[in-house]
């Protein structure tokens, strides 16, 4: 389609190309036309130029010589005349003067010099003018000496005033014809070239100028107003000392259009479009009428397309084609129709009385019914029946539509496909959608379960964390009271660890029967996880009394539970926050239970607290020293003080303990009690350690550059710090010296329960050469077997056990206890909190190894420590004395 598309117009296009040749030749003609006619016009204008500019020409040069014949009889006078007095040549100038003639003046000069002239009046001036000294008539007078002939010059200024044109001539007196002098005509340049026909209206632009025969510059003598154009016609004429050149044009120039140009041309185009406008129209009609050729070739090539695809639509949907004339009750069928209704191929002419043995009997009445209705109505024939084939039922159906012919006849055309399969399809896609609604009203039911689990506790029973926040989001949208309880159970985790998950399990399930039965049934009551539940109440707090409901939930689920057959008790921490302002969100309520419930577990479990504005500025404290610890890590705040610990007999440093200690930008140094239990809780403790371990590592080695050698220093070694899978490799890079350098363990850490990894840990780090110190021992938290197996270095035993040596025998004894177990296993022992020097002195005798208090010192920055290991300010005077001399 589109390549005779491209055809049709490469087509169309060539039948104007007899037209474009015949408008392309008559525009050449044309053009040649125009251009003879302008040609024609220039020379006749050239030709007139000529005319006028010769009549110019020859009137001017006739005036000349007409002046100049009129004053050469004067000259032929005077020659005769020489001593001619002024009367006579007055007498004779004025003959001339009353011809008509363009003379302006006449001069007599004997030897050059003016002795007459004519008319005297207005010509004074020049009597007594000696040629040779006047520069710009010297050389005209000096050559009509010369070449002994008449001279004409100009045009001139004249000393009169005006522009002439001055013509001299040579005289000569005596028999010897010897030169005598020249006489000079003056000729009105103005009133020559009127008289010659110069004007300013002239038919012609001309202009004349003149230049001597030996060159010079060029002297305009005459210009029209009208300025003369490129290549004019020149004629000149030779006046004897100059030459003058006449220039003329025509006034509006050679390219001036003429008078019936316009006509010439109009009569060109008007021939070109005679000539060519027929072409086009012919080559329009026959583009047209190949146009309408193509276009009815392509319309057949659409019916034929088209006929192929309803061609194939029918095949390919086994469509059969019938129509019907109602005047003989024929029928026209198809081979499909044919096929469809079983009737053979043969058969010439198939009646209605065919279609109607076909119908199934149950389908017969009600198929006639329509198909009567629609010839009868004239409207749309749409119905399905069944028919009875030698193989079988099919179900059939029918469209058709009723039209009538040109002579009016009425007919009905219409098809009819079998569509048994699709009704079989039809009732295997209804029992399907049966099956389908049945299984979705199936999963719907299911839905409503996974959404009442998934908002519910599968243990309990009770709503859960998701049911809860969903209740939240709903309290935050009103301003109606809003409160919570947040429930802890106490003990919980020892019958967990005790007698198992499955009592553990029991318990929640008896406690969450305890709190259904409690809370009332407007209150909201949900299992957040583990052992906590939370209470929603929108009930006004004071009505409500929620202190009483905590107090009562608490006092019955500490009633004893039969689990497996023991009688388990357990109780419950209780906090309470009441939102008092309706900014407040109800999960900033909820932040506010959880600390009352932290504070009720502070201060002793099993009881009730309120949130309110302490407990607020508490938290509020604890924030910022939270964010104050955080930013004091990245700045480098936290610093080592040392406390050295001295040998118990020589009271000498044996070394020192590196104590954490924060210096607060603007609260100054802060002790380890204040910021250590903020620190665990952001577990941010080992990296505390780390900062007071790298920087006491760097102490050590500056002391010893200021010549103090420190044996070792001590540093305490969280629990936190020993998980740390790093800590070994980062000790490795660190290059530690074996023996320089003592880790300090809590026995808090419970070294009965400590896990492998944990004693792994210790064992890697005894291998690096670093020692490992029992801090606190005594203080009862682990078996000294279990301390003992971890065969520390050495035992540092806690200051409450030190501090009441003095008054008690028996504090004596455990502590000398203490320091003979060391002394068995090979185990040194240090003493700390020694207060007194009767103190050091006690713990001397009864064998402690070093002694470490504020008796002998106490912490301190690391310049103050470098001052006091060198004033050793510490000593007794007899022992200081030796010490000195040596």
């Amino acid at each position: 389609m589109n390549e005779r598309h491209a055809q049709l117009s490469f087509r169309g296009l060539g039948y104007y190309v007899p037209a474009i040749v015949v408008a392309f030749a008559v525009l050449i003609a044309v053009f040649l036309a125009d251009v003879q006619k302008r040609r024609l016009e220039e020379e006749y204008l050239r030709s007139f130029t000529t005319e006028q500019l010769g009549l110019l020409r020859a009137r001017l040069q006739g005036n000349i010589l007409g002046n100049v014949k009129l004053v050469q009889g004067l000259v032929a006078a005077f020659s005769t005349e020489s001593d001619m007095a002024p009367p006579r040549f007055a007498e004779l100038a004025g003959r001339i003067f009353r011809q008509d003639t363009s003379l302006r003046s006449l001069a007599i000069a004997p030897d050059f010099v003016v002795t007459l002239a004519y008319p005297l009046e207005g010509s004074e001036r020049i009597i007594g003018l000696d040629y040779r000294k006047n520069e710009r008539q010297r050389a005209a007078a000096l050559q009509v000496q010369e070449l002994d002939r008449l001279i004409v010059t100009g045009p001139v200024d004249l000393v009169q005033g005006g522009r002439g044109v001055i013509a001299r001539y040579p005289i000569h007196t005596g028999k010897d014809n010897a030169f005598f002098g020249i006489a000079s005509a003056v000729i009105d340049l103005e009133k020559l070239l009127e008289r010659s026909g110069f004007k300013n209206d002239m038919r012609i632009a001309l202009s004349i100028s003149s230049r001597a025969h030996d060159g010079g510059p060029l002297r305009s003598v005459f210009q029209t107003g009208s300025a003369v154009d490129s290549e004019p016609v020149v004629m000149t004429i030779d006046i004897g000392h100059e030459i003058w050149t006449m220039s003329a044009t025509p006034l509006k120039g050679w390219q001036q259009p003429s008078a019936d140009l316009g006509r010439f041309r109009g009569g060109l185009l008007l021939l070109a479009v005679i000539i060519v406008a027929p072409m086009f129209w012919v080559g329009y009609l026959m583009k047209d009428r190949h146009r309408h050729l193509l276009a009815l070739q392509d319309r057949e090539e659409r019916l034929e397309t088209v006929s192929q695809r309803l061609q194939l639509a029918l095949d390919a949907s086994r469509v059969g084609v019938w129509e019907y004339d109602t005047e003989t009750a024929a029928f026209s069928w198809d081979a499909r129709m044919r096929k469809l209704y079983d009737i053979a191929p043969t058969q010439p002419v198939c009646t209605y009385q065919d279609w109607r043995a076909a119908l199934h009997p149950d389908d017969l009445e009600e198929a006639e019914r329509n198909f009567a209705s629609c010839l009868e109505m004239e409207k749309p024939y749409i119905t399905e029946f069944r028919v009875l084939r030698r193989d079988g039922i099919r179900h059939i159906r029918a469209h058709g539509m009723t039209y009538r012919t040109s002579s009016g006849a009425k007919r009905i055309v219409g098809a009819n496909w079998d569509v048994t399969e699709d009704n079989q399809l039809q009732a295997e896609l209804l029992q399907a959608k049966l099956t389908a609604e049945a299984q979705n009203r199936a999963l719907e039911e299911a839905r409503r379960a996974m959404e009442h689990n998934s908002l519910h506790d599968a243990l309990t029973r009770l709503p859960n964390r998701r049911f809860l926040d969903q209740q939240l989001a709903l309290a935050a949208a009103d301003d109606r009271p809003l409160t919570l309880l947040h429930i802890d159970l106490d003990r919980f985790k020892d019958i967990n660890d005790t007698l198992g998950h499955a009592a553990g399990d029991e318990v929640l399930k008896q406690a969450a029967g305890v709190l259904r039965a409690h809370v009332p049934a407007e209150d909201f009551i949900a299992r957040i996880g583990g052992d906590e539940f939370v209470l929603l109440s929108r009930r006004e707090p004071v009505a409500a009394d929620f202190p009483t409901l905590s107090a009562r939930l608490i006092e019955a689920i500490s009633e004893p539970m039969a689990i497996e057959g023991h009688d388990c008790r357990i109780g419950a921490s209780i906090g309470i926050a009441t939102r008092s302002d309706a900014e407040e969100s109800a999960e900033q309520l909820l932040v506010n239970a959880d600390i009352a419930l932290y504070e009720a577990k502070r201060r002793g479990r099993n009881r009730v607290e309120a949130f309110n504005d302490e407990l607020r500025l508490r938290t509020v404290e604890v924030k910022r020293l939270s964010d104050d610890i955080l930013r004091g890590l990245e700045r480098g705040e936290f610093r080592p003080f040392f406390q050295p610990q001295f040998c118990a007999e020589t009271l000498e440093i044996v070394g020192v303990e590196a104590l954490a200690r924060w210096q607060h930008p603007t609260r100054g140094f802060i002790a380890p009690d204040v910021f250590l239990p903020v620190a665990e809780s952001l577990n941010v403790v080992a990296r505390i350690d780390e900062a007071i371990l790298e920087q006491a590592l760097f102490q050590i080695l500056r002391w010893e550059t200021q010549g103090i050698g420190i044996p070792r220093v001590s540093v305490n070694v969280s629990c936190q710090r020993l998980h740390d899978e790093n800590l070994i490799e980062k000790l490795k890079a660190m290059n530690i010296r074996p023996g320089m350098l003592t880790f300090e363990l809590l026995e808090s850490i419970s070294f009965d329960t400590a896990d492998d990894g944990l004693k792994q840990a210790i064992e890697e780090i005894k291998g690096l050469g670093i020692d490992i110190e029992i801090d606190d021992f005594g203080s009862g938290h682990a078996s000294i077997v279990s301390l003992l197996e971890l065969s520390p270095k050495r035992l540092k035993i806690d200051r409450r056990l030190v501090q009441p040596l003095l008054g008690s025998t028996a504090q004596q004894s455990l502590v000398h206890s203490i320091i003979d177990i060391g002394k068995v296993r090979g185990i040194e022992t240090v003493a700390e909190g020694v207060e007194t020097l009767e103190h050091a002195e006690l713990l001397r005798r009864l064998g402690c190894h070093v002694l470490q208090g504020y008796a002998l010192a106490r912490p301190m920055p690391a310049e103050d420590f470098l001052a006091f290991a060198k004033a050793r300010s510490w000593m007794p005077a007899e022992r200081l004395s030796p010490a000195k001399a040596s």
